[in-house]
């Protein structure tokens, strides 16, 4: 299987249709219910649902899903029957193989119960015919690479004492996420000089993100998040509460760390956690739906 373990939920959905093929007579039969087995459509509706939960019982890499909603409907075409299988649910993967088992479920339960009476029955392609939910529908795109600071904040890293991972691997992960880190710093637990780099760096335009590691606790020196506040105008605490909702999942002390998030001119400020863990785990809760505050910084609205 896939680890899927660092995503956070979305509601997702997906729509597959298929078809069954029969003679006019057997439709008909279908339709007015004179199908010895019983009403083939019922049957295969609820043999639909049942197949949608059954998907990772027999489909090897698929996950658990806890289904919000299965659906099954039909439509009628001369001498076939379309079959549709909606599914949704709020959860870390997509469900599309659920819909494609919804209808592969109902088709084999329709041809079961028609076979007796025909043997010119065709089981259709299915396919996927809509998709939503998960990272792809969040994803912003730029004309140019938006560019992002990287304020290391620890008095043992700025004097020597410790090697930086925690910056690095922030780096690595933008960088990967298409955006170009164009100021990288390692400054001392100082709130001025904390204050300071931020509104320079924001002030000179150099970066549109500027994210800091490091001094978010409760220690006698963590400071970043009252630095933080000095420089920014508007806070957005939704993002903070995203980090630390998305942190407590995986550890309790999550709830201990004092993240600040905000926008001074046209950059957004976030404060991460000094562990290399926290901090990509931060990353992973915010991105990619995070960068549609851009646009809507720029007073392009929500475009969507």
């Amino acid at each position: 299987m896939i680890d899927i373990s660092y995503k956070f939920t979305t509601l997702r959905y997906a729509l597959v249709e298929g078809s069954l093929q029969a003679p006019p007579e057997i439709i008909r039969r279908i339709r007015e219910k004179r199908v010895p087995k019983g009403d083939v459509l019922e049957v295969a509706r609820a043999a639909g649902i049942a197949a949608a939960k059954a998907t990772s019982e027999r489909i090897v890499f698929c996950h658990p899903v806890p289904l919000d909603w299965v659906g099954i409907r039909y439509e009628f075409t001369g001498d076939r029957v379309k079959v549709y299988g909606e599914v949704r649910a709020v959860w870390k993967t997509g469900v599309e193989m659920e819909a494609l088992s919804a209808v592969s479920g109902a088709l084999l339960n329709m041809y079961d119960m028609l076979k007796p009476l025909c043997a010119e029955i065709v089981i259709g392609e299915m396919r996927l015919t809509e998709k939503t939910g998960g990272k792809s529908d969040f994803t912003e795109c730029f004309e140019k690479p938006l560019r992002a600071a990287v304020f290391v904040v620890s008095d043992s890293t700025y004097a020597g004492e410790r090697k930086d991972t925690t910056g690095a691997a922030i780096r690595e992960y933008l960088e990967e996420r298409g955006l170009r880190v164009s100021v990288f710093e390692t400054i001392p637990d100082d709130k001025e000089k904390i204050a300071t780099s931020l509104a320079s760096c924001a002030e000179s335009g150099t970066a549109e993100l500027l994210l800091t590691t490091g001094g978010t606790g409760l220690g006698p020196k963590d400071l970043t998040p009252e630095a933080t506040r000095e420089v920014i105008e508007r806070e957005v605490p939704g993002i903070a509460e995203a980090i630390r909702r998305h942190g407590k999942e995986r550890s309790p002390f999550a709830m201990l760390s004092r993240e600040v998030a905000g926008v001074v001119r046209d950059s957004l400020v976030i404060n991460l956690p000094g562990s290399r863990k926290g901090a990509v785990e931060s990353l992973q809760a915010l991105f990619p739906g995070l960068l549609h505050i851009f646009p809507m910084l720029r007073g392009e609205g929500h475009n969507r």
